[in-house]
């Protein structure tokens, strides 16, 4: 047989079996009394000489665990495992699609295959999954950084619990639930569970909506700045923020400076955060028009914003400090949301970077076209992260 035919052979027969593992068959067993739930891992501390005897926070969650005579967990009801610490940016579909060959799981239900969330009111929540509701024990364990899952470990690496607590999860609800560093100085631990109430709000489709929470540990801001060399990539904010600040926002049209405001959006103020990782109530939702640039044609904009937490009694008109300063001991940080968050403005400027609230993707005939979301910028310590919802929008046309 001429070798270019065996080679088509070859070629042939690890196509069809890269083929038949793709379409693996998975059988999801039918949850008749759902509720939603996403989970994130915010212990987004690391590991360095003045804490190395802290484990590594990497997790395997366990709902409704059964343990042995020893204490050591042999089955679940539902395990998300291989748990990192979150992304800076939890996007509108779920993290598992895409070309990632990671084992590592920057959320749950991630890359784990369960059943997902409907399209509730509009809102795609295939980020969440379904989970039986009622009263569960959920357990977080710490667990080696390999791709061994955790059922599989040796039983020694399988003892070391970081939350064993319990959770009630009313049904058709929508839960957010986060673990959280609660205290910076005794290094205690938690979780903060949120029931969202997004997709109950008469929300409009030509408005951005974005709500704020900071969830930093007790002890963080007033901690010593050796102790977070770890968070210097999120500018002014590495240091923390006072427990009240006012948060302004400003949009602009040139990307790469702020040379280009939209008329009308400077410097507005929209409200109060105030530092609490205990209370469970939904933050306000605030609101800027998706087409607030009058020079867009209303199916594309390329506006991004710019959001300024600074102390009660500042404001960006009367700034202090300087753009390019780091040290303004919790007074001042600034965020821009812009393209996939990674660009920075031109000159030295201390912001901390997300992508931009504004989806713009290829829709009907219209390659891009701008899409309203619904966010939340969530400061923990000092990172900041950027979750976005959006709703279901008509597929592109070639």
């Amino acid at each position: 047989m001429p070798q270019s035919r065996v080679k088509n052979i070859l070629l042939s027969s690890i196509v069809l079996l890269l083929f038949a593992a793709g379409c693996s068959k998975v059988d999801y067993a039918k949850i008749d009394d759902p509720a939603y739930l996403r989970v994130f891992n915010n212990l987004n501390y690391t590991i360095g000489l003045e804490n190395k005897d802290e484990a590594v926070p990497f997790l395997t969650m366990l709902i409704d665990p059964e343990m042995d005579q020893d204490g050591m967990p042999v089955k679940a009801g539902i395990k998300g495992d291989f748990l990192d610490q979150r992304e800076p940016y939890a996007p509108p579909y779920p993290s598992h699609i895409g070309t990632g060959v990671s084992f590592k799981n920057a959320e749950y239900p991630g890359k784990e295959n369960v059943l997902v969330g409907p399209v509730l009111n509009g809102f795609d929540l295939s980020s969440w999954a379904q989970i039986p509701s009622g009263k569960h024990r959920i357990v977080f364990m710490f667990r080696p950084v390999n791709s061994v899952p955790f059922f599989e470990l040796d039983p020694k690496l399988k003892h070391k619990v970081l939350i064993d607590t319990t959770m009630v999860l009313d049904s058709k609800e929508v839960y957010t639930l986060h673990v959280l560093q609660k205290n910076f100085v005794t290094k205690k631990n938690g979780i903060y569970l949120r029931k969202e109430n997004f997709h109950k709000l008469p929300l409009s489709d030509s408005l951005v909506y974005v709500n704020f929470y900071n969830m930093s540990a007790k002890g963080f801001l007033e901690a010593s700045k050796d102790q977070k060399t770890s968070y210097k990539k999120s500018g002014a904010l590495y240091g923390g923020i006072k427990e009240e600040m006012n948060i302004f926002y400003s949009l602009y049209t040139s990307e790469k400076t702020m040379n280009d405001p939209v008329f009308g959006y400077q410097n507005r103020l929209l409200g109060k955060l105030t530092r609490n990782s205990e209370v469970l109530e939904v933050s306000p939702y605030y609101n800027f028009p998706l087409f607030a640039d009058g020079k867009s044609n209303g199916i594309f904009t390329n506006i991004w914003q710019r959001i300024d937490l600074m102390a009660p009694g500042m404001d960006p008109a009367n700034n202090p400090y300087e753009s390019f300063q780091l040290e303004t001991s919790g007074n001042w940080a600034p965020v821009n949301c812009m393209t996939d968050g990674k660009s920075q403005l031109t000159g030295n400027d201390n912001a901390a970077q997300l992508p931009n609230m504004i989806v713009n993707i290829h829709s009907g005939i219209y390659n891009p076209r701008s899409f309203s979301t619904v966010n939340t910028i969530e400061i923990v310590n000092g990172n900041v992260y950027l979750t976005t919802v959006q709703r279901k929008y008509a597929p592109p046309i070639y």
